[in-house]
């Protein structure tokens, strides 16, 4: 197969790389012992026999929020556990919600100093989300260790595309401790096209790209998606006992609104409602698990949005009784799909209104909103993007790392 292909060619082509920001730009470490391995599936950074020794010596600056644990170690946080082995950490970079995960969606995240470690905090999303070149100054190593899910529009990948950037342009490695993608077994949905490019959508990929945070970080390199065609040192450290195909229940939410394995599951589908009035259940204690309007014609099952400090401040349609769908007994093999979305449209009769200027954005083009204002059923939407999503598909299987 091709990720086998790749994989044995990078060991070859990387055994002399070391992390003083020299040599090649990539590098995957895998473990020889297949036969050996344990039944639990072992993120990277439940593999410290082999990225421990590399950070000895090192000024260590870390891209993690409130996921980057060891599973096999009582959910032991990243930080706390490279403190106690002696590692020199000097810093720890922030992504969107937080180093806590406490912070809304959309919401400012500040520079401070952690009250547990004493380290510095410094912000990817405030009023920079790319590392300054002082910020890398007292640093020898980055490590980006946050759980992605699989998604787009999720920004954290948006976080490691910047934090390559800047490690290309300072010399800097970059170690990715690899962690699963709970919506790793499919690939589906429109391309992000030229012009399209945000913080929500920083490449040309699906919405559901099928890439673990190690695969995406090769494809962005080899792809010569950084600026300037840069290509970041990086090292990735892989999972052990996982593959595509493999299920996996997330020990830690990834953000404050996605909570369980079903909102996760949901997410692509419901999440194109953030570029419309129309409420996903922001604001409850089930978001990203319903959706809704305030108009009984949308549906019989009802909620009513209100502010909950460490998810949702200020919901959409807040404070009022909106009328829908529950899906909270949607099976976790769920699939992308526009149903709710061009369902919702109908019934809501407001044609371009229905839009806000986020959905585009989210959709990664227009073509999605003027479908559906042209009134094409999902078959015809899909339609317009497979062969692009074929192609995205071929260009995927050269950077697998995992079967």
């Amino acid at each position: 197969m091709k990720h086998l292909k790749l994989i044995l060619l990078t060991a070859f082509l990387f055994t002399n790389f070391t992390f003083c920001g020299k040599g090649n730009n990539n590098s995957v470490i895998h473990d020889d012992q297949e036969a050996t391995a344990p039944a639990a599936i072992l993120p990277g950074a439940d593999r410290p026999d082999i990225y421990l020794p590399m950070l000895e010596g090192k000024r260590v600056a870390l891209a993690v929020n409130q996921t980057s644990v060891l599973t096999q170690r009582d959910n032991l946080h990243l930080v706390d556990f490279l403190l106690q082995s002696g590692i020199d950490v000097k810093k720890v970079f922030v992504p969107e919600h937080g180093f806590r995960g406490d912070a809304d969606a959309g919401e400012l995240v500040k520079n401070q100093i952690d009250a547990k470690t004493g380290l510095p905090l410094v912000s990817l999303y405030g009023a920079s989300k790319k590392p300054s070149k002082e910020a890398f100054s007292d640093v020898d190593v980055i490590i980006f260790d946050i759980q992605d899910v699989g998604i787009r529009f999720y920004t954290f990948i948006s976080t490691l595309h910047y934090l390559m950037e800047a490690c290309a342009e300072q010399n800097k490695p970059l170690m990715i401790l690899d962690r699963p993608n709970p919506n790793g077994d499919y690939v589906d949905g429109p391309i992000l096209k030229e012009g399209y490019t945000s913080f929500v959508g920083m490449h040309p990929i699906p919405v559901v790209h099928g890439l673990t945070v190690g695969e995406l970080a090769q494809m962005i390199n080899g792809e010569g998606w950084l600026e300037n065609k840069v290509k970041a040192p990086i090292e990735v450290i892989p999972m052990d006992n996982w593959t595509h195909e493999t299920p996996y229940s997330l020990p830690i939410k990834p953000s404050p609104n996605l909570p369980n394995d079903v909102s996760i599951r949901l997410y692509p589908s419901l999440c194109y409602f953030e570029g419309t009035d129309v409420s996903l259940g922001r604001g409850t204690h089930f978001p990203f698990q319903v959706y809704g309007y305030p108009d009984p014609k949308f549906g019989e099952f009802s909620f009513t949005p209100v502010s909950i400090e460490g998810m949702s401040k200020n919901p959409p349609q807040q404070d009022k009784k909106c009328y829908g769908k529950d899906l909270r007994n949607e099976p976790l093999t769920h699939r992308f799909t526009l149903s709710y979305l061009l369902e919702a449209y109908q019934l809501s009769g407001k044609k371009e209104k229905f839009f806000n200027n986020f959905f585009d954005k989210l959709a990664g083009s227009d073509q999605l909103r003027k479908d559906m204002l042209a009134g094409k059923n999902e078959a015809e939407i899909r339609a317009t993007w497979q062969a692009d999503l074929d192609t995205y598909k071929t260009l995927r299987e050269s950077y697998l790392l995992y079967p």
